[in-house]
Formats: structure tokens, sequence, C-alpha cells
């Protein structure tokens, strides 16, 4: 089952054991069963610290990796885990066994002082790139508190269940049998759904900053660098370190790396950030920012921060259609990841809304999935680069429909049909379909700065060469400026500029 390739690089790991390690396995005669008593064997097989045992779990096929000796983890996988949960499958066993997960102290501490049972179970993809970070980040509060356990659940091997749950999007997190989340998440947001917000006290003692950073994408992580390697107090408010980068699954045009999946780079940045002395305050977001004698940046929690110099790098988001049943349906039926998501819409009727490049790119992907997909396109005709259209235009299972403004999204728990008007002859038509990707642009994260920096009638941020607002002392970079071209090496390039300016206008004022 693991080729050889495969096998050396898990030799690594296994010879990283601290301690015995059983996996106690719930089996019965099924294929689906014998394709994870296999695996489990041949891991097992190759190293001496790694046995199997039965034992009777919720779900059969499935296993529960053990400390020998040691009460059980609570960390099971329903399902094979290959693909992108591979890694998931060795940090589990590597942290059972005993090396401790490389998190903060602080929320150690959160995740110990939980005192209440809470029962997880994810639904998940093996091509989704966002679930392993939500399967990791679970399996290690189940590993840093005996009162939370966590069950990974491949929808592949429990299609049952992902139908009867009505399950439209991965990652699909359940709490003690209640839904409790879908989508990427990291895993101070899933601490601060269970116990709340860290609080604003926890924020009084911060000095002030010479440069804080607003933003935990590519531009936010390279200005971070830039102005931590002056010497200078550096901080970042980070909702959610990567970004946008974090949805992107192959990424061939970063110079010097032929390719690197979205996830990937950025926990290779945010190691690079963490190679100096930058204040990284995670899972918070900015609500004002004002310029005084300092400037003033107030956190959604109330805590109040304080810094010489900031630099706006908040990113930016996948435009929304704003249309009825948009909202009610999101992640039941309605996506914006074709990588993620494509899987759960096999043998489907889908619609695709935008003809750009990435609308494009995502009907291709999924047509190899769905039954029948249908490509909708606002302008009189697609906005796509040649080659892409012809690729499509090659698909036999693609219907592209042009002048076509989407009027509503229907159905009863789940997507059901979709309503478009053809705007040439003013006809309304429904779809009856069961999904609808939605890749119509990007729109920036910059609602919460209309009144304080001068932005374009798009809400980008006007910056100068310099990165500079028209504020004094505030900076900006990346996607949530007026920058001609979002790329990621574009951003990262923005972000230098701006720590650049920032550092150069504060040298200025002394």
């Amino acid at each position: 089952m693991l080729d050889n390739e495969t096998k050396e690089q898990l030799k690594q790991y296994l010879a990283l054991l601290e301690s015995d390690i059983v996996f106690s396995a719930s089996l019965d005669e099924s294929d689906d069963s014998k394709k994870i008593e296999d695996f489990l064997t041949e891991v097992a097989e190759m190293d001496g610290k790694i046995s199997i045992e039965a034992k009777k779990l919720k779900r059969t096929p499935s296993f529960e990796i053990n400390q020998k000796g040691s009460e059980a983890s609570g960390i099971i996988f329903a399902g094979l885990p290959m693909g992108h949960e591979f890694t998931s499958f060795i940090l589990a066993l590597l942290q059972v066994g005993g090396r401790a997960p490389k998190i903060e102290d602080s929320m150690i501490q959160q995740i110990q002082s939980i005192d209440r049972a809470l029962i997880f179970e994810t639904y998940v993809s093996l091509t989704c790139h966002n679930c392993p970070d939500v399967v990791q980040a679970l399996n290690i509060m189940a590993v840093l508190n005996p009162k939370i356990s966590h069950t990974m659940i491949e929808g592949g091997m429990y299609q049952a269940e992902i139908d009867e749950k009505e399950i439209m999007a991965v990652p699909t997190v359940f709490l003690n049998d209640e839904e409790f989340d879908s989508g990427r998440m990291t895993i101070e947001q899933i601490i601060e759904k269970v116990s709340g917000p860290l609080s604003a006290d926890e924020f009084v003692d911060k000095e002030t900053f010479d440069v804080l950073v607003i933003g935990g994408g590519p531009a936010g992580a390279s200005s971070a660098i830039y102005a931590a390697r002056k010497g200078i107090k550096t901080g970042m408010v980070v909702e959610t370190f990567g970004g946008q980068v974090l949805e992107t699954l192959g990424i061939e045009n970063v110079i010097g790396t032929p390719y690197v999946e979205g996830p990937q780079l950025m926990r290779q940045v945010e190691e690079h950030v963490k190679q100096y002395d930058v204040d990284i305050m995670k899972g918070q977001r900015a609500k004002s920012i004002q310029k005084n004698d300092l400037i003033e940046v107030e956190l959604e929690n109330g805590a109040q921060l304080k810094a010489k110099t900031a630099i706006l790098s908040t990113g930016a988001r996948w435009r929304a259609i704003n249309v009825p049943g948009e909202k009610e349906f999101k992640n039941k039926g309605i996506a914006y990841c074709p990588h993620c998501d494509g899987p759960l819409f096999k043998d489907k009727e889908v619609v695709v809304i935008g003809g750009g490049n990435s609308g494009i790119e995502a009907a291709i992907d999924l047509a190899g999935l769905a039954k029948h997909i249908y490509v909708l396109e606002f302008l009189p005709e697609l906005k796509a680069d040649q080659v892409l259209q012809e690729k499509l235009y090659s698909l036999s299972n693609v219907t592209v429909i042009t002048n076509a403004a989407t009027k509503e999204i229907t159905g009863s728990s789940h997507v059901e049909a979709l309503t478009y008007t053809d705007r040439l002859t003013n006809e309304e038509h429904t779809l009856n379909v069961e999904g609808v990707f939605i890749l119509i642009g990007l729109m920036p994260n910059t609602e919460w700065l209309s009144d304080t920096v001068n932005l374009t009638d798009r809400g980008e941020i006007l910056v100068d060469k310099h990165g500079a607002t028209n504020v004094e002392g505030i900076f900006a970079a990346g996607d949530c400026t007026d920058s001609a071209y979002k790329q990621i090496i574009i951003s990262m390039g923005s972000g230098a500029t701006a720590a650049l300016g920032a550092f150069d206008y504060l040298i200025r004022q002394t």
C-alpha cells in the first residue's frame, strides 16, 4: 500500500518514537476493513515499537492510536489516512508517542484548562488541503487533554454518513453530535469557539511597537521579517497565518521553488518569521486604527495596541455574488474551493459562476468528477486565457452560458437549483443543480478602514512607491492595496517595501 519512497520517509519519523504504540483497530470482514488492516500491518512491520490489537470502536472500520500501557488517546482515524492526511497520521503517531506538539505554551494552557468532555468528529476528503490543519489541530487538543477526543472520518469510506448528514463541504466538524463548523480553521479559532476569545487583559502589558503588522499572509510575513531584521520592535496581529494562500493547491510561480502547495509554503514562511523576535498575536482581528500621537489599534476583543508605525496587510477574500440563497447555503452546496469540495459533487450537476481563469480552471477540474458543469459568465464572453478556454470547450460535459446574471439559489436543506436571467432577452432560466462554485474575483478586506485611509472605489488601499498611505506612519502591502497584480511574489515584495518604508519613516522621526 505504501510505495518505497513513502516507506523511507516514514522510517525516519518512526525512529523518533519515544514510546511503544498500539493500533487499536475495529475491523470486520469488509473490503474497507481489509484495506485498513493491510495499512496498519505494513506500518507495524516497519518498527518493533508498534503493535496491533482488536478493539470495538464507534465505527468499523477505524483505528485508535494509543501509547502502550496508557489510557486511550481518543485519536481515531475512520478511514485510510492517505493523501493529504498522511501527515496527520504521522504527527498523531509522534505526539501520542510522547513528542510535544509545536504550539505556544499559552495555547497549551488554554487547552488543558478545558474542563468538560468534547467529542469532535471531522469529515474530510483526502484531496482537501485545508482538512489536515483542522485534523491536526483537534488531534493536538486530544493529546493534551484527556477530556477531548477526535475522530477523522474519510468521506469516501463513509459516504452513507456524508449523505445522511447532508455534508456538502470539507472539512466539516461535529462536536458532541452537533455541527460545530466547516471550512478551514486554525487551532486558535477552534479554541476561541470552545472557550471564548482571549481577554483584553492579556494584552495590557504590550509595550509600544515600532512596527505593528496587521495581517498574516505573504505581505504581512514579509513585512514582519524585513522589520525585525532591522532590529526594531515588531508585532503581528494575525487572524489566520497564511491568508488566501492556504486555499491554493499548486503554486508554480514562486521563483526558485518550481512547485509547492499553499499550506506548505505558508508553514515555511511562518517558521521563517519565528526565527526573528516578532510578537505574533494569533486569532486576533483588528477593529479600528487611528493616528494620534501614536498609532492606536483596537482589536475586536477590546484590547488596545500602540505603535509608532503600522503596516496594513489584510489581504482579500473571494467576492460574493450577493443573491438570495448565497449565505443560507454556504457549505451546503455553495463552495469556493474545487480542490477541497470537488469530490463531494461526484456524479452531480454543478454550476461554476465566473469566466475568468479561476472559474475556468475550477470547471476543468470539476469536469472529471461531476456529471455536468454549467459555467455562468455575466459578460458576453469568457475572460479566461485562451488555452484554458480551448481546454474547457473540448470537454463534453460542460455547458458555457454567457450574459447570465444569477438571480437566486434555492433548495431545502441544501442547494437544489439556481435561477439566472439572460441579460439579452430578460428571460429567466432555472438549472437543477446540487452545487454552486463561486469564483468571480477578490474583494479586499478593508471595510474597517473606510474612515481612516484613502481607498479606491474597489475598496483597495491607495499607496505610494514606499508603501505609504495618506496617513502619516501607516503603510500597506499586498492584495488589500491598489497593486496592479495580485500574486504571492508581488505581495511579498510589497511587504518588504512597506517595511523598509516604515523603517525609513522611523529613522527620520528621531
